[in-house]
């Protein structure tokens, strides 16, 4: 039988038209094993809505668009038979390219064809998904920031970054990970299901999206001339070597801040409570991963 496989396409994504996508995919999918239907979002949420009723009879949801978009299918796909697949359009693409996913989109057409999946881990902040990262902090402030931009793209987001890094302040965290008390003060938090942000920016290079953690990065204060060091040890997988990082590993990770304050799920940005609790549901999602991916 033909793999049935739904392609969810968000038309605002990442400031990127996506017109020329359906006949790419009618040019490219491989139609003698794979029937394939296409819908386009309309708002918000929407995504999501189309995969959570399209899991019970599509063996794969293909999320066109990016972080925010794989966020809202991925999220309706897991812990159901139906796997996840990605034709990245976002400003960072960090799970896509975590998972070996090609960024050109023909390529990334034909890697659906090959359907090789696997069944990665997933992680929850107070009940909410996340599949590649989530965060508190400057992470998050930036991403409050970035969501109000008219335009979108790497270079937006580090202009951001820049102007916003002045003024920033760090914030003391309380956290108990696996019942273990920690106190930090951190200019930034991030908790790693894959190694990377977006852009092959690498904070926990060691992280795996197989192994049953997450990884919690802590990200301690630094002087402000140390900025592009660290910005270049993350494009050079080396962050978790320098001496303002810390990764401690997890599966249950508690969190209390002074006050309620940003945080982000895979990039997309709201306000959270003072306290949060965060955990891991192991190899809860099917994707179809790159054919260059190995654990």
């Amino acid at each position: 039988m033909k793999t049935r496989a739904l392609f969810v396409i968000n038309p605002v994504a990442g400031g990127k038209s996506k017109d020329h996508v359906p006949p790419l995919i009618q040019q490219h999918l491989d139609k003698k094993a794979i029937d394939h239907t296409i819908v386009f979002t309309e708002e918000a949420g929407h995504a999501h809505w189309l995969a959570k009723e399209a899991c019970a009879t599509y063996d794969a949801i293909i999320a066109v668009g990016g972080d925010g978009t794989v966020n809202e299918v991925a999220s309706a796909v897991v812990n159901s038979k139906a796997a996840l697949g990605i034709l990245p359009f976002g400003s960072g693409n960090g799970l896509s390219r975590f998972l070996g996913i090609p960024m050109d989109t023909v390529k990334a057409i034909q890697n659906i064809n090959n359907f090789k999946v696997e069944l990665i881990d997933a992680g929850q902040i107070n009940g909410q998904w996340f599949f590649n990262m989530a965060g508190m902090g400057f992470d998050a402030h930036i991403s409050q920031v970035f969501a109000r931009q008219t335009t979108r793209g790497f270079i937006t987001y580090f202009k951001a970054a820049i102007k916003e890094i002045i003024s920033y302040k760090s914030q003391q965290y309380q956290l108990t990970i696996d019942g273990k008390a920690y106190n930090r003060d951190a200019f930034m938090l991030s908790f790693a299901n894959s190694s990377q942000y977006g852009n092959n920016a690498h904070v926990s290079p060691k992280a795996s999206v197989q192994d049953g953690l997450l990884d919690v990065c802590v990200i301690k204060p630094f002087p402000l001339y140390r900025f592009p060091e660290m910005g270049l040890r993350m494009f050079t997988k080396t962050a978790d070597t320098s001496s303002f990082v810390e990764i401690i590993r997890g599966k249950e990770i508690r969190v209390s801040r002074n006050a309620p304050g940003p945080a982000h799920l895979d990039g997309e940005p709201q306000t959270l409570g003072a306290d949060a609790e965060i955990k891991i549901m192991p190899l809860s999602l099917n994707v179809i991963v790159g054919t260059q991916y190995s654990r």
